[in-house]
């Protein structure tokens, strides 16, 4: 038969066609800075979809590395906050600096899209432990949820209080790795949490 294309699709597609002609358009980020917003979102979104981490060990590794690897850049290197506020494109989140007293040299705050898709798939993987696991006292998904609200809103902040660039998964990922296993401890969990591997899992629901 004839295909037709499928109508999500071209309205997806459309709106990807027009969000990239407003983000090059001629004009001020200061007037834009949404549109590298809904660009970044998407990308965030189809990572967190496409990616998973298998393990709680490999997703508690990866988080310890990044978090050494964000505060030795940041805290060590003006390489983070050089990429942060030169290179204008939608890897990252922006939104209007708050008032302030003290000049900036940048008009925005900044979120990398790092700080969003590396603990969103922990935050992801969550949900996963929780269909695996069913636990009876906390939910793990909602408790990473939650401990990624307070990491990013304790990184804000600092922010705000040094006004000084913060490295977010220096806040993020003990956050979340902590409370995943403070969780495991209530739920009596800890040994299934720290040994669970999401591939199997999946493969024993197939068989």
């Amino acid at each position: 038969g004839e295909k037709v294309l499928p109508l999500d699709g071209v309205l997806t597609l459309g709106m990807g066609v027009l969000c990239t002609l407003a983000y090059w358009a001629p004009v001020a980020m200061e007037n834009k800075f949404l549109v590298s917003n809904v660009i970044a979102w998407a990308l965030a979104m189809v990572s967190l979809g496409a990616i998973s981490l298998g393990s709680f060990q490999t997703g508690a590794i990866l988080l310890a590395g990044l978090f050494c690897y964000d505060i030795f850049w940041v805290f060590g290197s003006d390489v983070m906050m050089t990429v942060a506020t030169k290179v204008e494109a939608p890897v990252k989140f922006i939104y209007p600096a708050p008032p302030s007293d003290t000049p900036r040299a940048y008009p925005f705050s900044v979120l990398g899209l790092g700080d969003v898709v590396i603990p969103g798939l922990f935050v992801r993987f969550a949900s996963k432990i929780d269909e695996a696991l069913q636990p009876q006292n906390l939910s793990y998904f909602s408790v990473a949820t939650a401990a990624y609200a307070v990491g990013l809103l304790t990184c804000f902040g600092v922010n705000e209080i040094t006004h000084a660039g913060q490295p977010a998964l220096l806040y993020l990922d003990p956050s979340l790795v902590g409370s995943a296993l403070a969780c495991a401890v209530a739920n009596d969990q800890l040994e299934e949490v720290w040994n669970f591997r999401e591939a199997e899992e999946e493969a024993g629901k197939e068989e």
